[in-house]
């Protein structure tokens, strides 16, 4: 770290000062506790992260290629675990950052025990999870520099000079495990008032993007699922002003809106928009309404809501809940809409949420606002709810199809049967699947692409397999096999996890205190150094 000499030089003047009185104190040591620890606050981390992803949009508007990845997680230590391996696997975290589900909070953090995604979860558990976060991935900020420092004093005192330099160079170009996450606020859970109290203390947390959808915040939806509610423009656009005015007021004016609209899927509005003229914002959204023409004041009855739309009076469609019905293939045209609106308006990102993973579709809303604004960028959910093989593997089967290949071979309802698995279309639907989010982000504006849900799956499946072998036959081979001798061989830094936990920065910690009288936990009984 470039500042490593001058926090020596600012700590041996301090102690100068002093006198005998902090005669204890070693500089050096203090130097790499403040090494260790760089982050104070979740407005230093919001300020940093949002830098970050800043750049990141910058390079992606000059070439579509240096797009971004992230992936979802529900607790600390999946996030921190994902950071690291990145490093391991790429030397570096550029592009790469964590996303924040609502719906693994409400299914995995709740108070209440699993929930579905319609934020009745605790909102406080939000910025919770941004905090947590951050704490593991700070913990890993000062895990792996606890390992570079102690190589270094063992090169000193080996007077190994190569060594030494080698320790000193990893730390001075240290790349910190802190990365921006793009957190969910749902529909902002409340009024506009409620929005900015919730975004305020996810950015004290350290989120630096926040994303809020247009729904209606109390009959809220999972973007997969029916029955979803969208609110007009006027409602939608006082929840960006919220967020905004909570990064300014916290000091990260570089805080990233992301505003998803779910309008693909929604065919209900809780109530109409405000117009005040023909052609506004308000009479466009209206202008979507499902109805039927009337002609004759005598035919509205008392309960009846009328409008005029398109010069005409129009009886809406009104359900017995009193939500109100969009006119049937009207989806993109509201979703253009919402987009273009959102991003006049305030907002820096937009996220589409579609039924299916298909670069053309996307591409071609994304084409439509574009010619509004050139610039606009979205975030993508690569969601779980997709079934990827089926999707893609009809999605060739249809391209075929169109072109005049013969497809008698394959029964497209069925395309994901493993008896198509060894097949030319299923090969040519994992290459499509490979390049989806190069081909989306060069062909449909996606500069983030994310997983919502991989550790809850990814958790689910490998306890399966673990639970299926070693309550059977294998037994404790089944661990030994699967988990340990996995993590030995592929330098998983969990395999030593008193090391991962922070017991070796315990111990320097005592060593620093205390001296030649720490007692400390890494000794030779200590069953870790099995790992080498």
């Amino acid at each position: 770290m470039s500042d490593l000499k001058s926090n020596i030089n600012e700590i041996e003047t301090l102690l100068n000062r002093q006198g005998d009185a902090w005669r204890a104190i070693n500089p050096e040591h203090v130097a790499r506790m403040r090494a260790q620890n760089r982050f104070h606050t979740g407005l230093d981390i919001a300020r940093h992260t949002a830098k970050i992803m800043r750049e990141d949009m910058a390079a992606y508007d000059t070439d579509p290629s240096q797009y971004t990845q992230s992936l979802g997680c529900w607790h600390g230590f999946f996030g921190q675990q994902k950071a690291i391996s990145i490093k391991k696997h790429f030397g570096s975290l550029k592009g790469r950052y964590l996303y924040l589900s609502g719906w693994m909070i409400a299914a995995l953090r709740s108070e209440f025990g699993p929930l579905p995604d319609q934020s009745m979860h605790e909102k406080t558990a939000v910025p919770d999870l941004i905090e947590e976060l951050y704490t593991f991935l700070k913990q890993a900020d000062a895990w792996e520099l606890n390992h570079y420092f102690r190589d270094l004093e063992a090169a000193r005192e080996n007077e190994d000079d190569i060594a030494a330099q080698n320790a000193q160079s990893q730390i001075d170009n240290f790349e910190t495990h802190v990365i921006p996450i793009i957190a969910d606020i749902d529909a902002g859970f409340g009024n506009e008032e409620a929005t900015y109290l919730l975004a305020k203390k996810m950015i004290e947390a350290g989120a630096c993007a926040i994303q809020i959808e247009n729904q209606v915040s109390d009959v809220k939806q999972c973007g997969h699922q029916a029955g979803k509610v969208t609110v007009p423009h006027a409602n939608f656009l006082a929840k960006i002003n919220a967020v905004r005015y909570a990064f300014l007021e916290l000091g990260v004016p570089d805080g990233i809106i992301v505003a998803r609209t779910d309008s693909l899927g929604a065919g209900l509005t809780q109530q109409l928009a405000v117009s005040h003229e023909p052609g506004d914002l308000g009479d466009q959204y209206n202008s979507f309404l499902a109805g039927e023409k009337i002609t004759d004041p005598s035919e509205v009855n008392a309960s009846d809501v009328v409008i005029k739309q398109n010069g005409q009076l129009v009886r809406l469609n009104r359900l017995d809940s009193g939500l109100f019905e969009f006119q049937e293939d009207t989806g993109e045209d509201r979703v253009v809409l919402d987009c273009i609106t959102s991003l006049k308006n305030g907002a820096d990102l937009l996220w589409i949420e579609t039924s299916t993973p298909n670069v053309g579709h996307i591409g071609s809303m994304v084409g439509r606002i574009r010619q509004e604004i050139p610039d606009a960028k979205l975030v993508y959910n690569n969601s779980p709810s997709f079934n990827w093989t089926l999707n893609f593997r009809q999605q060739v089967f249809d391209t075929w199809h169109e072109q005049g290949t013969d497809v008698s071979g394959y029964e497209r309802a069925n395309l994901m049967s493993p008896a198509y698995d060894d097949t030319e279309l299923a090969r040519v639907a994992d290459e499509w699947t490979r390049d989806f989010q190069r081909d989306a982000a060069r062909n449909a504006g996606v500069f983030h692409h994310l997983i919502t849900l991989p550790t809850y799956h990814t958790a689910a499946l490998s306890t399966d397999q673990l639970t299926r072998n070693y309550f059977g036959d294998d037994a404790m081979f089944a661990y030994v096999r699967d988990v340990q001798r996995e993590e030995i061989r592929d330098s998983i830094a969990t395999v030593k996890h008193q090391d991962m936990a922070g017991s070796n920065i315990g111990d320097d910690h005592k060593e620093f205190f205390s001296r030649e009288n720490a007692l400390k936990a890494g000794g030779v009984d200590n069953t870790m150094n099995q790992f080498g």
